[in-house]
């Protein structure tokens, strides 16, 4: 069903076009949020190799180019951090164990699993991203952070789409079993952020708590969207409940 995914191809394709933002001016970023910020950078960084190849063995020839420019976009944030921080004279860092205990659950998964991790990974960041978003006081970080959640917002449907597509057939009490194993993912890579964050989220005034508590309603609809009985309606997951934007 290549005609599913035209729509993020030609997203992602108008989004390689835009500028970087003006380093010039430099930031200033404090220790707790430097430490923070560098660790998610790390997170961003996949070559998503593994995700191409599930995709290539399960035969989604239309869903491909529009992966690759998934990825791609990820990878554009990870540059778009790394130049952040260097503008305001912070490390990067190499590895982080957050992000390899989330690379060795996608680890030569079948597509299905490899998007139900992603999806995960996205939804907690979206939640970190409007934090630092709202709670920063330097203009570069403000500015960087928030193209990369709209992008983040765009990510979320995106797989949704693939979800349903793929999970459409699946009996219920499979269904069932399925999204109590997707919810405790969910709960316990939330509280990993929350405790791995918390620093920084206290330093934007929200305590790792209500991070965690945020996180939880986020993905309420995105589950409830993508286990959904029955294939996707392409106007459901483009501006329905797949389309989530973090609370204020």
């Amino acid at each position: 069903m290549p005609e599913a995914f035209e729509s993020w191809r030609h997203r992602f394709e108008a989004n390689r076009c835009r500028p970087d933002p003006d380093w010039s001016a430099g930031a200033e970023i404090p220790g707790a949020l430097a430490t923070s910020l560098a660790r998610i950078q790390v997170g961003e960084a996949s070559d998503g190799a593994g995700m191409m190849r599930a995709a290539a063995r399960a035969g989604h020839s239309g869903y491909l180019e529009a992966a690759r420019l998934f990825i791609a976009e990820e990878q554009d944030h990870s540059r778009l951090l790394a130049r952040l921080l260097a503008a305001a004279g912070r490390p990067t860092i190499a590895a982080h164990w957050s992000d390899t205990i989330f690379r060795s659950l996608r680890w030569r998964a079948r597509l299905p699993r490899e998007v139900l991790v992603l999806t995960v990974a996205e939804v907690c960041t979206l939640r970190y991203f409007q934090v630092v978003r709202d709670g920063v006081g330097d203009r570069l970080t403000r500015e960087v952070v928030a193209r990369i959640l709209t992008d983040e917002q765009e990510h979320v449907p995106f797989h949704i789409r693939r979800l349903r597509l793929d999970l459409a057939g699946l009996p219920v009490p499979t269904r069932a079993l399925l999204a109590a194993a997707w919810w405790a993912l969910l709960a316990v890579s939330a509280a990993v952020v929350a405790i791995n964050h918390r620093a920084a989220l206290r330093l934007l005034g929200v305590p790792s708590t209500r991070y965690f508590t945020d996180t939880l309603r986020l993905f309420a609809p995105v589950a409830k969207a993508a286990l959904a009985a029955g294939p996707a309606d392409r106007s459901e997951t483009l501006t329905g409940p797949g389309r989530v934007s973090p609370s204020r």
